[in-house]
């Protein structure tokens, strides 16, 4: 097993020991990614604890706030396709870095601010688009690139990564918040993605031929990197991918996943508990509990997608999803009904990832998956940006949460229904992906 880094890199000192042990490079790089990704996500999940200090502070309301929090969304989720186009021109390495670079500023000058505009532009467009560019689709691009062999374990522990995130960051940024006030708050949110942006840039690798590796579970080395343009561009891989039943049905569900999950339960939970007098700490620890039950459902799919029909996953995370959420309101919001919910929702928050990834893979091929995701993957921020400005609309003029939470619920039955018009894959461990048609 060769290795040919850069002497004296710091990739180059931990991968010769690590070849002599047989340990594959990529759980390095995947290391890096998970992260890189947790750290991320305590930036993308932190207005969910800052929206009541904001309202104290600033005076402004739910809908004006969760409208910045929607512009946030769409563009995290916009940036996926094109992200994706990104790192496979430039790599993912000097992307995440930029990445980083933007969501620290944005977060550094909204200590700042003082106007609603303001807080759309920072935390709407400069954080979203930082955000977007270390999203799912990161994760589904280093999978891809660097695994073939648990390819589907590896998406799930990445994807998990947003909820060990969650489970860590949020409950300390609502103890800040508390204790020290929000800017203190970003500020160790700033410290963190500072010390990722150190770890991405010593030990990320773009690609495993820049290793002299073949991806793990492969022994072929080609010993030359692909060139860019064989992963063609993020909008000619759309006009391809939507001329296909099976692109619409991915973005449609993943549209629902995002509405019943990142728009609604991560921005809106905190403040929904807060009118049942639950206050932000506590409501911070009902979210770290699902990050518990969301880490393990999250790679238990990942390890179930690489054995069993994807669809019957997919329909079985949507439809306990959706009856979890129906059964909120009706649970009185006591630690038991609170803690029933966070183990009965969180097992599978986001385990939808790593089956949504695989049939992309298995359907659109593995070079090109990475640029479909990227697109099912702005469907699920489209949904999430709905919501989050929905619920956030329902709550000024409802005075209530509820209704947001009860169509999230029944998205989630349509869901369900609707992943099972997939046909089944001809092979439903995805081993022989079946490529985009070419254009005439």
């Amino acid at each position: 097993m060769s290795i040919t880094a850069p002497v004296g890199s710091l990739s180059n000192a931990v991968a010769g020991p690590l070849a002599r042990r047989n340990v594959h490079y990529g759980w390095v790089v995947a290391a890096v990614t998970f992260l890189t990704m947790l750290v991320t996500a305590g930036a993308v999940g932190a207005p969910g604890v800052l929206i009541l200090p904001l309202q104290k502070e600033f005076g402004w309301d739910t809908a004006t706030i969760s409208s910045a929090l929607a512009v946030r969304f769409v563009l995290f989720g916009l940036m996926g396709p094109f992200a994706a186009q990104l790192m496979n021109r430039y790599g993912p390495r000097r992307i995440v870095l930029l990445a980083l670079l933007l969501i620290v500023g944005g977060l550094l000058t909204s200590l700042f601010m003082s106007e609603v505009w303001q807080l759309v532009m920072l935390w709407g467009v400069v954080v979203g688009i930082g955000t977007g560019l270390t999203a799912l689709v990161l994760g589904a691009t280093i999978a891809t690139r660097w695994f073939s062999r648990s390819r589907g374990l590896v998406v799930g522990l990445l994807t998990a990564s947003s909820a060990t995130g969650q489970l860590i960051v949020l409950p300390l940024l609502a103890a800040l918040t508390e204790h020290l006030g929000w800017r203190a708050a970003l500020l160790v949110i700033c410290g963190l993605l500072l010390a990722a942006g150190v770890a991405v840039t010593a030990l990320m690798r773009d690609r495993p031929e820049e290793m002299g590796l073949a991806p793990y579970g492969e022994t072929a080395v080609t010993g030359a990197v692909a060139p860019p343009a064989v992963n063609g561009s993020a909008l000619g891989v759309l006009a391809e991918a939507s001329r296909t039943g099976v692109f619409w049905v991915l973005f449609a569900t993943f549209f629902i996943c995002g509405a019943s999950t990142n728009g609604l339960i991560q921005t809106h939970f905190i403040p929904l508990c807060a009118d049942y007098g639950i206050g932000p700490v506590q409501g911070a620890s009902v979210l770290a509990a699902m990050g518990v039950f969301d880490f393990i459902g999250t790679v238990a799919s990942g390890w179930l997608s690489d054995r069993y029909d994807n669809r019957w996953l997919l329909f079985w995370y949507y439809g306990l999803r959706g009856l979890s959420l129906m059964f909120l309101p009706f649970s009185d919001f006591s630690f038991v009904g609170l803690s029933v919910f966070a183990a009965f929702y969180g097992l599978d928050w986001i385990a939808t990832v790593p089956p949504t990834v695989r049939l992309t893979a298995s359907r659109f091929g593995r070079e090109k998956a990475n640029l479909v995701f990227g697109w099912v993957f702005a469907g699920h921020q489209l949904g999430a940006a709905t919501i989050a400005y929905g619920a956030g609309l329902s709550r000024t003029a409802l005075s209530s949460y509820l209704p947001a939470f009860f169509a999230a619920g029944a998205l989630c039955i349509l869901a369900a229904i609707l992943v099972m018009t997939l046909s089944r894959p001809g092979d439903r461990r995805g081993v022989s992906p079946v490529a985009l048609p070419t254009r005439g």
